[in-house]
């Protein structure tokens, strides 16, 4: 009978050990689970390894782009800009009206801020920038050119800090592929814009191989359109007469 009893406990013991086991097991596959579920409805994704020019954070497939820092100014205002670049014909692309304010976000030193500013005669330009260096080098520039309607804003990664319902054109030249939280960015831009504003993105083209712009600091009209959609923004136009950048318009809804 003790043989029996203590084969019945050895038994008991290892159902025991099994349901435990077994107990741990479904509950790293619910927890699996769980991260699963969380990855694949998150706006965004981590990957390693990733491109050397890229944060590792990715947007509705695109990796996102490391950021120029005030070091890069130079690069901005170099002379040969205008050749390579045609930034006189892609303002008068932009067909301003005096009274338009206008919010060049990602402004940098203000390059595009401006040469906009003297067109809007009672308007102004919003100049903002997530770097308190670069806004320190917008001020010094709105001093040393004497321009007064160019009024510098210092942004966040995820917020550009506008008052709601108050510009009437977004400007974006080559910078929306270096922000941090694109979706976040954008929606508090849509909330900045009037009924009916205007969202404009200068981009490189992605399509382009022999453009030399590093692959990460370029992008397709295809992903441009996608992301601004996600955002409820609908696509006007691509104008193509820049050598390398398309010029895409976008508009808020009159709601």
């Amino acid at each position: 009978m003790k043989k029996i009893s203590k084969l019945f406990v050895c038994l008991g013991l290892i159902l025991l050990v099994s349901i435990l086991s077994m107990t741990a097991i479904s509950a790293d596959v619910d927890k699996a689970n769980i991260v699963a579920s969380l990855g694949s409805d998150s706006i965004y994704q981590y990957k390693t390894p990733h491109s050397s020019d890229g944060i590792g954070k990715f947007y509705m497939g695109r990796e996102i782009a490391q950021v120029m820092g005030h070091q890069g100014a130079g690069w901005l205002e170099r002379p040969s800009r205008e050749a390579e670049e045609s930034p006189s014909k892609l303002i008068s692309e932009l067909e301003l009206k005096p009274t338009d304010i206008v919010a060049d976000i990602g402004a940098g030193t203000g390059y595009f801020s401006f040469k906009i500013a003297p067109l809007l005669t009672s308007g102004k330009v919003l100049a903002v920038d997530i770097q308190p260096k670069m806004i320190e080098i917008l001020e010094l520039l709105k001093q040393e050119k004497k321009i007064s309607n160019v009024e510098t804003v210092l942004g966040s990664v995820s917020n550009p800090n506008l008052p709601e319902s108050s510009v009437d054109l977004a400007l974006m030249v080559d910078a929306y592929h270096e922000f941090d939280y694109p979706r976040e960015m954008m929606q508090n831009i849509v909330k900045a814009l009037k009924p009916n504003g205007r969202v404009v993105l200068a981009e490189y083209k992605g399509e382009d191989p022999f453009i030399a712009i590093k692959k990460l600091h370029k992008m397709t009209q295809k992903q441009v359109k996608k992301e601004m959609e996600a955002v409820g923004l609908t696509w006007q136009q691509t104008k193509q007469n820049l050598p390398q950048q398309h010029l895409m318009f976008f508009q808020k809804s009159s709601q």
